[in-house]
This record gives C-alpha cells, structure tokens and sequence, in this order.
C-alpha cells in the first residue's frame, strides 16, 4: 500500500516557527530525509534580515550531527539541496498578527502555504514573565490570525504541552482547554458568586503596568545602579509569573551585595503574587501554554486546527539516529547534575509513574496528523505520551543512570573520577528538606563559622557546597510538581490514529509508544546520548 503520509507532503509548502528548537529540527530534518519532493519549508526565524536568518540557520541547524544522514545522502550538494527546499524568513510570532514578516513575503505565504506548524515556545519553566506571555499565548494568537489569511491552507498544527492541565489525577482526557478556566480560584467576576476564572487580557494589562513600573524605577536611578537593576528587572519579571518558594529566594538573594538593590529585589519579590500558582499551574511554562491553547482553540473559526501535546520529550528514540539530544530536557536535569557527583539524592518515589515520550516519536505524530486531517473542518487534539501504553517507573531511569556512571564516570574540572552512588529516594518533600538541612545544611552553616573565624581561609570550598546545596534546592522545588504527578495521559485519540495509517506508514512514522524498551532506551540509547550531546 502505498505512503498516504507521503503523498501529503509532496509538493507541500509548510511555514514552521520555532524551527531552530529541538523539535522544530527534528521535523524538518524528517520532512526532508522521507520526502524530498516537498514544495518548500518556510523557517521563521528572528533576525535582522534575510542574510542573517539564513547564516542563523547554517549555524544552528544545519551543522548539526542530527542532519548528518542528510548530509551523507548529498555530498557536496548538501547546502544547495536544503537551500532549494528551505527559505529562511525573518519575523517573530510575538511581534503582531503578521508575525512580523514584510509585505511581499508574507503574500507569498499567504498565497502559497498548505500547512502551518507552529511550534515556537518559551519552555523554561521559570521564564520572565514578559517572554513567557509575548511567545505563548500572544504567539499563539498570531498565528491563528495569520493563518486565517492563508488563501489555500489545509492544515494548522499547534504543539503544546500534556501539562496544560497542571496538576492532574487519574486518566486526562484529550480535550480542549476552555477559554478562561482556572484549576483553582484565582480570580472570580464582580458576582463573587460566579465560576473562577482567567482573564487573559488582564494579565498582559498587569504586565504592562509592571513593565511600566520598572521603567520608572530604572529611570529614577543613577548610572552607577543600572547594571543592577537589569539583573533585578529580568528577576521582577521571573516572579511575576512565578514566585519561588521563600527558601529558594533567600538562597538567590544570598548573592547580593549591594545593600540598595537587595532591598529593591525584596520589594519587587513580594509586591506581586504568583501568577501561575495563583490560578493553579505549577508555572510559568504551563500556565501560559494552557492560555495559548485556549485562544487558538477558541479564536480558530473555520480552520482546520491539530493540537499536539506532548509529555516530557527526551531524546530520538530511532531517527534519524537513536540518542539525538540538544540541551538538557526535564529529565536530563537531573541525569547530568547525578552524573557530575552534584546529586546524589531524588526526590521521587521509585514506583511512580513518569510520562516519557522519545522525540521523534513526537514529530512522527505530527507529520501523521496533519496527513489525516487535512482540509476537515474541526478541532483534534492529541496526547503523545506513554504513561497508560507503556509505564515507565522512575526507578528505571534513576538504575540506568547509576549503572552507566558507573561503568562510565564524568571527570571532574581538575580531572579527577566522580564515583556516583546507588541514588537514596526520598518521597516527600518533608523527607527531603529534612535530608537536605541534616546532610548538608547544619554541617555547611559550621563551615560558614569557621570560615568566618580563619578570614576566609575556606571560602573555596565553602562557596562550592554552598552552590551545590542551593543547586538541589532549586531543582527539587522546580521539579516537585512532577515527580508526584499522579495523572496519566490517555492516548485514545492518538492510538485510533496509529491504527489508521497504512503498514508503511506505520513504519515510516512510528509512534507507538508499546515498541518501547524502556530499560534498553534509557542504559543504551538516552543517557549515552545525553552524555555525547550534552556533556561533551
């Protein structure tokens, strides 16, 4: 039978934002290896202008070792071929409902484009609050209207996130975010009677007025002060849209020096409540996925709109090679701080379920739900995750990771081993700050005395545990929310679509997470993987 998938995207012109993110890469580089025969993809990319997009583009993704298949396959007429089917073009998804494009680019797209896959994101979770908002939810509403311009579209593609339902128990159905709907109080209407809910215009009006706060107060300092201020501001930012607990902040603002700016932080600290947490999402990152996929759910009128939502995403499981890694994912947080001899313990219970998804499983997803529903009218939303189909308990990663560092120890800056011990789990976060204070906290308080005592004969060493210690900290608090993650995605959506494609295609575009070895993935293809692509 032959590929329905491919013949979809034959000829196809596909604009793709975020194509210099992990994902975005490997789509295009998918598209390109399966189909040559592709129309053209557009790649938005922020720039000054086209030469520079397309030198960005050279450096950030086409030197990569993930395009290396491809590179093999055409020899020396690799640039000429990618150049012949990708256009790099210069805008920003925040900008306007343009994207920022010029006039004669964006009528050619608008006269020539099949598919949209917009995939831009702020994904820190503890992003400034402005970029967070800018990209997320305001991006995704430009892209809905400038879709919506498109004379010929047939297909727009949304990627989100599973977590845009926050914390969760029990089977989360793949259903639409409704628009203003909160996971908790955070609001209410003048009738204090009425549902919670999120006005999401009222949050880009309080980031406004906070933007315009600190422009005053930078205003109101001296040069000497504006240095520290900018450090302040992206702070100011950070906590508007997600305050840290008080343990965490008092170890960030152990760092200042200057008496006027640490009293400035500590104003702008408590002058503003969590956002995200107010209304019931664990952060910034989630919060304002949950507002994008509310507009672009509500404002697509007669679109033909596929949402995919991914779990945590993790390294290529198969293509174009097993292990393909770029940064360091939620998970590998965590892998690399163990490996390096800087955590020795988890915050996790060991038989909790974690939701893991390869990434080009991810991708192949996406390439199969644009093919299936192209040019029907209506909204489809999918899970990518693993978490009903294929469970994966934390303690399979956390043995992989002691079993590998074992047998292949980091090296430290002054070149010595780090031998890692079998990792001790700790299943609350009670259990954990009481470890935390008895294990390094009381020993490093009396090292502080002492280095006051000698004049800082130990400052070296004490500066380093010091930094370790507020390390675990801030990773335990950022990651709590999901390591006790008590949902499980359903898949039903996504299963019947697997089903449904062809035998080839099923090959060509695998994302059936039951194929999963997950103590093979993580000892063999990911943590080796991480070690190559991120430690190196």
């Amino acid at each position: 039978m032959a590929s329905n998938v491919l013949g979809f995207l034959k000829d196809k012109n596909i604009l793709v934002t975020g194509s210099t993110g992990f994902l975005g890469k490997i789509f295009m580089e998918k598209i390109l290896r399966i189909q040559p025969g592709i129309g053209c993809i557009y790649a938005l990319l922020r720039a000054e202008d086209v030469e520079s997009a397309r030198n960005r583009f050279k450096k950030e993704v086409m030197r990569l070792e993930l395009f290396k298949i491809l590179r093999e396959q055409h020899g020396d007429n690799f640039e000429s071929f990618i150049f012949e089917k990708v256009v790099p073009v210069v805008g920003d998804v925040a900008v306007d409902h343009n994207l920022g494009i010029d006039e004669a680019t964006r009528e050619h797209l608008w006269e020539n484009l099949d598919a949209i896959v917009n995939n831009a994101a702020s994904t820190l979770f503890d992003d400034r609050y402005d970029i967070s908002l800018n990209v997320n939810p305001k991006g995704a509403k430009n892209m809905v209207e400038f879709a919506k311009r498109c004379r010929k579209l047939q297909i727009l593609l949304h990627v989100s996130t599973a977590y845009v339902i926050g914390h969760g128990k029990g089977r989360i159905m793949e259903k639409p975010v409704k628009m203003g709907e909160t996971i908790k109080a955070g609001n209410r209407p003048e009738n204090e009677g009425g549902p919670p809910f999120l006005d999401i215009k009222a949050e880009f009006d309080l980031l406004e007025k906070t933007l315009a706060e600190i422009h005053t107060d930078s205003s109101a300092t001296t040069s000497t002060g504006q240095s520290s201020l900018q450090d302040t501001d992206t702070k100011r930012l950070k906590e508007l849209g997600l305050e840290r607990f008080v343990t965490l902040t008092s170890h960030l603002l152990i760092i200042c020096i200057d008496v006027i700016n640490l009293k400035i932080k500590i104003r702008f600290i408590h002058e503003h409540l969590n956002r995200a947490r107010r209304f019931g999402w664990p952060n910034t990152y989630t919060f304002t996925k949950a507002m994008g996929d509310m507009l672009v759910e509500n404002l697509r009128g007669n679109l033909p709109l596929v949402v995919v939502r991914p779990s945590i995403i993790e390294s290529t499981l198969a293509e174009p090679f097993p292990g393909w890694m770029e940064g360091t994912r939620t998970m590998d947080t965590l892998i690399v701080a163990y490996g390096k001899g800087r955590l020795s313990s988890f915050l996790a219970d060991p038989n909790l379920i974690v939701d893991v998804i390869p990434a080009d499983m991810v991708v192949n997803e996406m390439i199969v739900a644009m093919a299936a529903h192209a040019s029907q009218n209506g909204l489809f939303i999918y899970h990518s995750a693993s978490s009903i189909g294929n469970l994966l308990r934390s303690s399979v990663a956390t043995d992989a990771a002691y079993n590998y560092f074992s047998q292949h120890p980091c090296v430290d800056k002054d070149g010595n081993i780090v031998h890692v011990k079998p990792p001790l789990f700790l299943e609350s976060m009670s259990r954990f700050r009481g470890y935390m204070y008895r294990r390094y906290k009381a020993p490093l308080q009396m090292l502080g005395l002492v280095n006051s005592v000698f004049c800082n004969m130990f400052r070296a060493h004490y500066t380093r545990l010091l930094r370790n210690y507020n390390f675990a900290i801030y990773l335990a608090e950022l990651y709590e929310p999901y390591v006790f993650f008590q949902g499980r995605f359903d898949t039903t959506n996504t299963e019947n679509l697997f089903r449904k494609i062809s035998a080839e295609d099923r090959k060509s575009f695998n994302f059936d997470v039951k194929c999963i070895d997950w103590t093979h993935y993580f000892s063999e293809v990911h943590i080796p993987g991480v070690v190559k692509h991120v430690l190196k």
